[in-house]
């Protein structure tokens, strides 16, 4: 048996190949929009891929079925409740997928969507029992999948309850789980940057599990859930189908264009490095850094879904690669690419922000400046220790809630300084003129020894209680 596991990093998804040496034949099972790497690994091991199997209709990133199917002539596997619409074999519950000596037995395991299955992972040539389980989104490592998506959370924590504890449970403990989210989805509350794990242990020291009782598990399966970013609904009906088959590809827009499309209602988002962002800018424009984690997730919470976009990068390569990125996550309304030297080029102005140190802001904070800090990270950061005084909105609020920033000189600051320059943004789109942002954030003001306090306030609590029944 040939098995791989591939995770993309943005979203924290991971996916499989799994293929048979006997038959020369393969499966994808969740396959991400970037089709390459399983391409690309068919053509290493000589393999033919025969079947694209989906565990769910993804809430967190648009599948690669489409294409894949396009490039492969591989039938597509979903389960028969999922409701598509494109041409698909419907599986059903203990139903084989027959590799050759490489067998994938069906365990239909609703509760984070109605339709969602596992995959035990059977390889005949060294014995009869399952090897693996593939668990898609419903058993992560040290998490189990939120059930709030597709139906109510007490609901669907019930099934998915029975879905654990009377199907999945029952393997045997040896059974290594590899789930289709690690460290970085929102599909779960997973931290754990381990991508495997077996069913004993997850038995003895997944906390979800330690509930036994049913009730006690549908009620901590609904506590503090994260939020839902608004393009999930536009991802599930996208990978309902029909097929998605095109990339998209950012045409350069010039000054006049950008211009233009602006006072149009477009809007336009800047992907570059934090550090350029801050330096020089479009007035107006939006920042999400392209390079590190969670630029797709973080771009769902900020950015309309439907509206058109502009997005302002260094060239063309970073342009087609923030356009395939947001394409995986909904967001096809890319209507080009242009750059800040471009703008500059015309005679058209360009803004900046201040950035401050945590000492400079300590000092000021001490000589009773009028000065406000703001603190947009979660609320599990912000209970374990922030500035005394400071206000707090978590930066995916903020569009909710400019009304609750200060008024006045505003420092904004997270944990390293990516999501202050997004909320700082934010800010400056809002018509907000005295904006700074805290280099290096908590991370820098501890780095520095300065003090702070910790403890949820009110404030916190009212947070979490909104996000919880979202």
């Amino acid at each position: 048996m040939y098995f791989k596991q591939i995770v993309h990093d943005d979203l924290g998804c991971a996916s499989y190949v799994i293929g048979s040496s006997v038959t020369a034949q393969c499966a994808v099972v969740d396959p991400r929009w970037e089709i390459e790497p399983y391409l690309e690994i068919a053509v290493q091991q000589g393999f033919r891929i025969t079947h694209i199997i989906e565990t769910h209709n993804h809430a967190d990133h648009v599948s690669g079925h489409g294409r894949l199917a396009r490039a492969t002539g591989a039938q597509i596997d979903i389960y028969e409740e999922a409701g598509v619409d494109y041409l698909h074999h419907p599986l059903k519950d203990n139903e084989t997928i027959d590799l050759g000596d490489v067998r994938l037995h069906v365990v239909h395991t609703p509760g984070h969507r109605p339709e969602h299955i596992a995959l035990a992972v059977e390889d005949a040539s060294r014995g009869g029992e399952p090897w693996m389980v593939l668990t898609g989104d419903s058993l992560f490592v040290g998490d189990v999948a939120r059930p709030d998506l597709a139906i109510d959370g007490k609901e669907g924590a019930a099934r998915l309850y029975h879905s654990l504890h009377e199907r999945l449970l029952r393997l045997p403990e040896y059974v290594e789980v590899y789930p289709g989210h690690v460290s970085g989805s929102l599909c779960g509350r997973v931290t754990s940057s381990v991508n495997s794990t077996t069913v004993g242990y997850e038995k003895r020291f997944n906390e979800a599990l330690r509930r036994s009782e049913r009730d006690a598990f549908i009620r901590f399966m609904n506590e503090n859930l994260p939020e839902r970013p608004p393009n999930m609904a536009k991802i599930v009906e996208a990978n309902r189908g029909p097929l998605l088959m095109k990339l998209t590809l950012p045409s350069y827009l010039g000054a006049d264009t950008v211009a233009r499309q602006k006072t149009d209602g477009a809007v336009m988002l800047d992907v570059r490095s934090p550090d350029a962002f801050l330096s020089e800018h479009i007035p107006g424009s939006i920042h999400v850094a392209l390079t590190g984690k969670q630029f797709g997730t973080r771009v769902g919470f900020i950015v309309p879904v439907d509206v058109p976009l502009m997005l302002i990068t260094e060239d063309e390569a970073q342009a087609q690669k923030a356009a395939d990125a947001l394409q995986v996550v909904a967001y096809d309304s890319v209507i080009g690419y242009s750059t800040v030297a471009s703008w500059k080029a015309a005679g058209n102005p360009v803004a900046s922000t201040d950035t401050i140190s945590p000492q400079s802001l300590y000092d000021q904070l001490s000589e009773a400046e009028a000065l406000n800090v703001l603190d947009v990270r979660e609320p599990s950061e912000w209970a374990e220790g922030h500035i005394e005084g400071a206000a707090f909105v978590p930066y995916r609020e903020l569009p909710a809630r400019l009304s609750e920033v200060p008024a006045g000189r505003v420092a904004v600051i997270c944990d390293a300084g990516h999501r202050s320059v997004i909320a700082a943004s934010l800010l400056e789109r809002a018509g907000l003129t005295e904006v700074s942002n805290v280099d290096q954030g908590m991370s820098g003001w501890r780095k520095a020894g300065l003090p702070e306090v910790s403890g949820a306030r009110h404030r916190v609590e009212s947070v979490i209680e909104r996000i919880s029944m979202a």
